[in-house]
């Protein structure tokens, strides 16, 4: 995996290995490889996720009637 994904394409390609692991057809060395791949990938989608949730916000409307953004939670 050289190149970073988008989120969607790496959620695709995780569950890839997870199919190729979970039939265990491959030899050892290969599934080895296919584990650590799956490892970087989960980071990155985990990584993908705290960013949008620190992103994402929400309009209010304050007691002085006036709209406002706020964080999340």
């Amino acid at each position: 995996m050289a190149k970073k994904l988008q989120f969607e394409d790496a959620l695709k390609r995780l569950e890839e290995i997870i199919a190729r692991l979970e039939s265990g057809g491959a030899p050892l060395e290969e599934n080895i490889k296919a584990f650590e791949e799956g490892n970087k990938l989960i980071q990155q989608c985990l990584k993908t996720l705290d960013d949008a949730e620190q992103k994402v916000q929400r309009l209010t409307v304050s007691k002085a009637g006036e709209a406002q953004l706020e964080d999340f939670q």
